[in-house]
């Protein structure tokens, strides 16, 4: 029998946790943690996923998609609105677009203002 366990949280290291969680929570309405601060900063989901996220000494973003920095996990993130309109809002928020995207009809390859890779995807 399997274990049951239900994903609570997921944390990310950077070099800034207050800017990363504003630019989560613009992306996603989820709401600031009470006690974020400096050094780890996190949003609240309505169901209590917490997306979390710490600071980090001399960190350095992931180089996707070569594997000199790896990306160590990605989000994905699926959206209502169409890619193009939803990539748009993203890159205004301050995400980065990598040049190589493996597949643009089905999802996108965005980075957050850290470097880490995520990926929006059409729940069509």
């Amino acid at each position: 029998m399997p274990l049951q366990m239900k994903l609570s949280a997921i944390t990310l290291d950077c070099a800034d946790p207050l800017a990363l969680a504003a630019f989560y929570q613009q992306a996603t309405g989820f709401e600031l943690h009470p006690k974020s601060d400096a050094d780890f900063a996190g949003l609240n989901r309505e169901d209590g996923l917490f997306l979390g996220f710490q600071r980090v000494d001399d960190y350095r973003a992931p180089s996707w998609p070569d594997q000199r920095l790896p990306q160590q996990l990605h989000l994905c993130f699926k959206v209502e609105d169409g890619l193009d309109e939803t990539e748009d809002q993203l890159l205004k928020l301050g995400a980065g677009k990598p040049e190589y995207q493996p597949d643009q009809e089905r999802f996108r390859v965005l980075t957050d203002p850290a470097g880490h890779p995520f990926c929006v995807v059409s729940e069509s």
